[in-house]
């Protein structure tokens, strides 16, 4: 048992240090700043449809709102940029995808998204948000 405690110690040490992604109920939904903006927009080699997928993702993270410490709230706002991105991923596929049953669902996902982001927007603006 001894020889497993410095390994044991290690490993919660490690755990303990991490530092989460967000601090306080106001703080933004990751470190922007940190980021690797190229990674997540897309580089001269991608293909389209990857700058296509890397830029809806990079756009959802940087248009993520700021939490409100508000649950409901901070549901709907961080859920209707999360719409968003599949959004405009479901519309990369259809632009650039080859496959029936991949382009059916992004015209799914598109159809069902656009409804929900409406019915998100309604509920914001009756909170006065």
């Amino acid at each position: 048992m001894k020889a497993f405690a410095p390994i044991l110690c290690a490993a919660t040490l490690a755990a303990c240090s991490q530092q989460p992604a967000t601090t306080g109920n106001t703080a933004e939904p990751a470190d922007h700043a940190a980021m690797n903006h190229q990674a997540m927009t897309g580089t001269a080699s991608d293909s389209p449809a990857t700058r296509g997928y890397k830029q809806s993702m990079a756009a959802m993270m940087a248009d993520s709102p700021a939490y409100t410490g508000n649950a409901d709230v901070d549901f709907m706002q961080q859920m209707r940029v999360h719409h968003v991105a599949a959004v405009a991923m479901a519309q990369t596929e259809l632009a650039h995808g080859k496959d029936r049953a991949a382009r059916a669902l992004a015209q799914a996902v598109i159809a069902a998204q656009q409804q929900e982001i409406e019915q998100i927007d309604r509920w914001l603006r009756a909170k006065g948000r």
